[in-house]
This record gives structure tokens, sequence and C-alpha cells, in this order.
């Protein structure tokens, strides 16, 4: 890594929203850890935000619907709200998959970015099936593709190829980030 940044700008206090977004099997986790590693900030899995029943019917491979996803859209959006409103940072993973679950998170926080993890259906079904202790099936791919929508014009986001090394999405991300950290 290239070293911890300073999050601090003239003002004092530097509080953003970092989203690592993605279907399934991008790793959202494992990037999100380590890009929070790297900035000094904590990172929040936007899993710990579903219900045990969303966890349960996507563990039985049944995808979920917009009805599902409401209350675990909208904790998260507290919580984001909450962490902004004390200026504090977070890098946190989730699916953002439409571009109205990621508007219901700009409206919480003005101070947001996203990085948005790419990747070819082959390769993420491939990490999927190697990946152990996880809810979410591999099964469940298909069906997280075709909710997707692709964050197009969407001027806060950052694409990140994910068939490149983890430590280069790192650095890509943290580089990508700076002028807003600073």
């Amino acid at each position: 890594m290239i070293g911890t940044i300073r999050l601090d700008n003239k003002k004092g206090t530097f509080g953003m929203i970092i989203v690592v977004m993605g279907i399934s099997g991008t790793g959202k986790s494992t990037l999100g850890r380590q890009i929070a590693e790297h900035l000094g900030v904590p990172f929040v899995e936007g899993d710990d935000f579903h219900s045990p029943q969303n966890v349960s019917k996507m563990a039985a491979g049944q995808p979920l619907t917009n009805e599902d996803r409401q209350p675990w859209l909208a904790s998260l959006a507290s919580a984001m709200s909450d962490w902004a409103s004390k200026n504090e940072t977070r890098v946190v993973s989730c699916s953002a998959l439409r571009k109205q679950y990621r508007d219901c998170f700009r409206s919480a926080a003005s101070d947001l970015r996203f990085l948005f993890l790419d990747g070819s259906l082959d390769l993420v079904r491939q990490r999927m099936q190697q990946r152990d202790n996880h809810f979410m099936p591999a099964e469940l791919v298909e069906s997280q593709m075709e909710t997707l929508e692709y964050p197009v014009d969407e001027t806060d986001v950052i694409r990140l190829d994910v068939s490149r090394p983890t430590k280069e999405l790192v650095d890509d991300a943290v580089s990508a980030l700076q002028p807003s950290l600073s």
C-alpha cells in the first residue's frame, strides 16, 4: 500500500461515505476492508443490515424483491445519514444495484462516492464458487445481473475492473478519491 492518507480538509474533520458497490462476488467486502484500512477509517458490511428473513431467503436461493430490499436500504441510509451528520467517514459494502437505491443513499449523505466493482459474469461465477461461509449462493448472480442498472452518467461513481489485482484496485480507488478527500 502507498500509506495512510489524511482525511481532513481546511475545516477540520472530513466526513465521507464511500460505497463499494456491485453484484455479489465482485469483492466488495474484500476491497472495502482494504480501502478502509488504507484510509484509517471504519469498514461497514452492508449485508449486516439485512433482516434475518432476507438472509434466509437469499440463502435458500430466492432473489430479493424491491419490497424485500426497502427496509434494508432504509436502515443503511439512516446509518449513512447519522455518520454524515457527525462528519464521520465510512467505507460501506453494498450492492446498490439500482439507481433508485443509489439515489436513496445520495439523499442520506451529501458527501458520498461509489466505487463500482465491475467484472464479467464468468469471473464472478468463478469467485462465487470458490468462496465459503457466505449466505449468497452462486445461483443468484444472474438475478443480480438482471437487477443491476449500470451507473451511466452518475458523476459520483468510479468504475473499477475486478479482473485486476486487489492491490491495484485499492491504489486506483484511493487515487480516484484523493481529490474528494483533500
